[in-house]
């Protein structure tokens, strides 16, 4: 019977502890959005600009050959 005298109070703090470690979380944003962030690397980026033609690349040979 003692026993119980303190694992009634024990299990009212820890339920008050988790209670406000919920509470705290949900003020500080941990809950906020949790799919997008790991969504977003799997989505394509359809207003990057399109890679130039080949006509339009410079030739690397030639990049750095007018150094004397």
């Amino acid at each position: 019977m003692i026993i119980l005298l303190m694992l009634v109070p024990l299990s009212l703090m820890l339920l008050a502890f988790a209670i406000g470690a919920f509470v705290w979380a949900v003020r500080k944003g941990q809950f906020d959005d949790m799919d997008t962030p790991a969504l977003d690397i799997l989505r394509d980026d359809i207003h990057a600009d399109p890679p130039p033609a080949v006509s339009q690349r410079e030739d690397p040979r030639k990049v750095g050959a007018d150094v004397d």
